[in-house]
């Protein structure tokens, strides 16, 4: 049975948990344990919004019914097959970016250091495309690609930054002009080939979910079950690699081998979203920073960023479908969002 105690560390306050009898323990600040909770509250909220709303308005009760598999045929059809698969995705797709963005975020140890600003989330569009246009690839090949392009990427970025080490300033502008270089090739890419595959391709690199169900949900979710308990397992050195190399070599951290480990999980997160629904700017930039100030912690945090990147995808999405009268591509919603919210990150970096 876990067993808790509590104290007060430079005036806040530490609960102390120890499972298995006192031989697993870990500490959970109070307020970091409140904002999980609030975050989770939302996202169910924001669940049970999105399964009730619709062109076809569904009562909360008869959701219910839905999901126990009572109720009328075409309303489990609606509720289980059509908006929980869609929903489902949008958490963990959303889980994913939150994560990558941390992830990226610490390694350069800047606010600006997310995939999509440092080129990866442009490089895993391209294998992507790659795959589409020249093969006419389905998921999985399509899937394959995009995680093939963001780790060109990654490596291609790492070397071009690479001086007597990688400064995460260098590696942020380098990765700002190889994503330029890479989304013009997108485009040329789209604009050379047919029409018909052509359209296809810009809709999904719009970002969407729109036309998606249990087929990709199951997939995914296999691929955040193995990606995302491993990417926990690094969190300990990856805090300590943010103090420094040299202090976390002191401390037993194999800098290279983690490094590596937490660059490929975050290329691997980023790709997986990109071939699932297209490439979705701005919540792995903003996530893990807003996440990281409602918990005033002195640096970003694997699960908090990835609750608040759920969450943040599930607003997107649900305002893209419902605010506007037309269904839109969620990728719209976070570009408007997250570029007002860039540009403010902009000008306050440039202030420092």
């Amino acid at each position: 049975m876990p067993r808790g105690s509590h104290r007060l560390d430079h005036g806040r306050a530490i609960l102390a948990i120890r499972l298995a009898g006192g031989r697993l323990s870990f500490l959970l600040e109070a307020r970091v344990l409140a904002v999980l909770l609030v975050l989770l509250s939302l996202i169910a909220t924001l669940t049970a919004l999105s399964l009730l709303s619709g062109k076809y308005p569904i009562a909360l009760a008869e959701v219910l019914r839905a999901l126990a598999g009572r109720g009328e045929p075409m309303v489990r059809m609606i509720v289980v097959e059509w908006r929980l698969p869609r929903v489902a995705l949008a958490v963990l797709l959303g889980a994913a970016l939150g994560t990558s963005g941390a992830i990226f975020q610490s390694l350069t140890r800047n606010p600006l250091g997310s995939p999509d600003i440092i080129g990866f989330s442009a490089g895993s569009y391209t294998g992507a495309l790659l795959v589409i246009l020249l093969f006419s690839g389905g998921t999985s090949e399509t899937a394959l690609g995009a995680l093939v392009g963001g780790i060109l990427t990654a490596i291609m970025v790492y070397l071009l930054a690479y001086k007597q080490g990688v400064k995460g300033l260098r590696l942020i502008i380098v990765g700002i002009g190889v994503a330029a270089m890479l989304s013009a090739f997108n485009a040329w890419m789209i604009r050379e080939a047919e029409l018909q595959v052509a359209m296809s391709a810009a809709i999904w690199g719009a970002g969407s979910l729109n036309g998606l169900g249990i087929e990709q949900l199951v997939p995914v979710a296999l691929m955040l079950a193995i990606v995302l308990p491993l990417t926990l397992l690094l969190s300990r050195p990856m805090r300590q690699l943010e103090l420094g190399e040299d202090v976390a070599r002191a401390s037993g951290v194999d800098v290279n081998r983690i490094r590596g480990l937490l660059m490929l999980s975050g290329v691997a997160l980023t790709a997986l979203v990109t071939a699932t629904a297209g490439p979705i700017s701005f919540i792995a930039l903003c996530a893990p920073q807003i996440a990281r100030r409602m918990t005033r912690s002195p640096s970003v945090a694997l699960v908090p960023s990835a609750l608040t990147g759920a969450l943040l995808f599930l607003i997107a999405d649900w305002t893209a479908q419902h605010a506007f009268g037309l269904q839109l591509p969620v990728g719209v919603m976070t570009v408007s969002l997250g570029g007002i919210y860039f540009l403010w990150l902009l000008i306050q970096e440039g202030r420092k």
